[in-house]
């Protein structure tokens, strides 16, 4: 029996999209809800969950915790109000859990919005057993409890599921923008970091926080630091590593790139090392080492073909070196997995020009301009007519 775990708040607008993917595969779906004001409450009672009330406790730890004594299932599944689990995984899911010895499935998150690290791996599909706990400020995890659980009872096993379990719709900008997400992450880790010195989660999370807010300078000691102490922890050396790289990049590109490649080495799953992949190959291709650049982001196209990003970054480095055909072919696939992307049709339009396509780039270059405008970049849309009208003459029709 798999009982589906939730904390949520005024969550009646995503929350019927979340329930609505789980109900082939959980046998119970428990809502706690910590204060709503809205329709949460009925909207999760109208899909067939179980609605508990909880006052919330301040962390997300706690609250998992008091969760966990609602339910009733062999198994648990914890997902937040803006993730849904595909449907395409389930059958994989189901055949893991049917193994006695399996305790953890670890489940790939497809982040969506988040160019950087697209894909994350999370504990959130396990049995129901007394000693697994939650833990840790703000990005609660089950680890440290299953971590010591191991040592006990051995004849347990942490399994992969290899294909993406989650999707993650809580990084896009337009969802972020208005909330205190970031400032109750820094209070969080800067508490933990005060209480641990050099905690390899919470300086991989606080330097995260200070890169996206631009301080690449305070980020690097603090990062450096965490990476001292992070032993034996694939996950958090990578995410260390990561954001160092990313710190690095306006000071220090080639000690990015060195960064990079030591977050390469360590064994993951090749989503989950995506970012480091495409952002190595990005340098490589500043440096104009362009066949290195090429075979990396190929090699994350394959990985992951449902990634934009790598598409269009393969179209930018075979324009460069001159595989026309091959850089119109990326853009394709960049877009219809992204069409809204003005900077890359915009690139599409560049490429068809120079292949000879008159009418594809001028098309091509229409698109971008609307999109530029659509999203509010009337500066960047007026300039980019402006160039592409001594291009291809916007303002003439199609020919018949």
């Amino acid at each position: 029996m798999l009982s589906l775990s939730m904390i949520v708040r005024n969550e009646e607008k995503r929350l019927p999209a979340c329930l609505h993917s789980v109900k082939t595969i959980a046998d119970e779906m428990v809502v706690v809800d910590t204060g709503s004001t809205d329709a949460t409450v009925a909207v999760a009672r109208a899909a067939g969950a179980r609605v508990e009330q909880l006052e919330w406790p301040g962390d997300f730890a706690p609250a998992r915790n008091s969760a966990l004594t609602f339910l009733k299932g062999d198994w648990v599944l914890v997902l937040d109000a803006d993730e849904q689990l595909r449907e395409e995984v389930i059958p994989q899911l189901q055949q893991l859990m049917s193994q006695p010895d399996v305790l953890v499935i670890n489940l790939l998150r497809h982040e969506i919005g988040a160019a950087m690290a697209p894909y994350s791996r999370v504990s959130r599909l396990f049995r129901r057993h007394p000693a697994i706990r939650w833990s840790r400020p703000y990005h609660s995890m089950i680890d440290d409890s299953v971590r010591e659980l191991l040592v006990s009872e051995p004849h347990w096993r942490v399994v992969d599921c290899q294909e993406p379990a989650i999707l993650h719709d809580g990084y896009r900008p337009e969802l972020l923008a208005g909330t205190d997400k970031a400032e109750r992450l820094r209070l969080a880790m800067e508490s933990e970091l005060t209480a641990n010195p050099g905690d390899p989660y919470a300086s991989a999370k606080l330097g995260g926080l200070l890169i996206s807010e631009g301080q690449h300078e305070q980020a690097i000691p603090l990062l450096r630091n965490g990476l001292e102490q992070a032993t034996g922890r694939d996950g958090e050396r990578y995410e260390l590593l990561l954001h160092l790289a990313l710190a690095l990049t306006p000071s220090d590109p080639r000690g990015a790139v060195d960064c990079y490649r030591q977050a390469l080495t360590i064994p993951l799953d090749r989503r989950v090392s995506l970012g480091a992949t495409i952002n190595l190959a990005a340098r490589l291709m500043e440096f104009g080492e362009l066949d290195e650049a090429i075979q990396l982001t190929e090699a994350a196209t394959q990985a992951a073909p449902e990634v934009a990003l790598g598409w269009a970054n393969l179209g930018l480095m075979q324009r460069q070196k001159g595989n026309i055909a091959a850089a119109i072919e990326a853009y394709r696939q960049a877009i219809n997995l992204d069409p809204r992307n003005a900077a890359c049709h915009q690139n599409r339009a560049v490429a068809l020009l120079l292949g000879g396509d008159i009418e594809g780039a001028r098309n091509s270059f229409r698109s971008a301009i609307q999109l530029f405008r659509e999203q509010g970049h009337e500066q960047q849309a007026q300039a980019l007519r402006e160039k592409a009208q001594g291009l291809v003459k916007l303002d003439m029709e199609p020919t018949l």
